[in-house]
């Protein structure tokens, strides 16, 4: 029986909408990303900076709605971040795997993220893209992973993977996976409200 309420309550999450936070530094490629996500119909044929942020629609391939906040990464507008922190249900983290000069930056900026306390007492999960991985000089997956120490990323699942945002190379591959996370994520939250509701009683 509890099989079949957790099927169930998958089933519910799927049709459900999900908001996913996008981070990272200016010029990374976050708002390319997105842009690569929405109907072919919407999708702009310029890609401008973000000032402030940006809230974006778009289905996923398996179908399910999702609300992306495209959060600008110049420094004057990081305070803002935090902000969106509470009603996330997943993170995608978006970084430039050529631009080795700001990856101390890269790895500042995730550090505060991950220590906040909107986030870091919940299941979260968080999708990093390594992208222009067409650039002659990016990095590896798995040299970004190493160099922003994320082996020690314990509390939330998370994954990395290469992409392009100019021919949309990874993309898809990231966001089935941070779909299906934030899914049992979801769920795994809603269980555990209602357990602690069960010993309050």
């Amino acid at each position: 029986m509890g099989m079949l309420h957790n099927l169930a309550d998958l089933i519910k999450i799927k049709k459900d909408k999900m908001t996913i936070l996008v981070l990272g530094l200016n010029n990374s490629g976050k708002s390319s990303i997105i842009n690569h996500f929405k109907k072919s119909s919407e999708q702009a044929s310029i890609v401008v900076p973000t000032v402030g942020f940006m809230v974006e629609q778009f289905y996923s391939m398996s179908g399910v709605s999702i609300k992306a906040i495209d959060m600008s990464g110049a420094t004057r507008y990081r305070n803002l971040w935090e902000h969106q922190f509470k009603n996330c249900h997943g993170i995608i983290y978006v970084i430039d795997s050529s631009d080795r000069m700001r990856f101390v930056v890269v790895k500042d900026e995730l550090d505060l993220v991950l220590q906040h306390p909107d986030l870091c007492n919940r299941i979260v999960p968080i999708l990093f893209y390594g992208n222009k991985m067409d650039m002659e000089d990016s990095l590896s997956s798995v040299k970004i992973a190493a160099a922003l120490r994320l082996e020690n990323i314990k509390e939330k699942p998370w994954h990395i993977c290469s992409s392009s945002a100019v021919s949309g190379e990874g993309l898809g591959e990231g966001v089935q996976w941070l779909i299906q996370q934030m899914r049992f994520a979801m769920l795994n939250n809603k269980n555990a409200a209602k357990s602690r509701s069960k010993h309050s009683k």
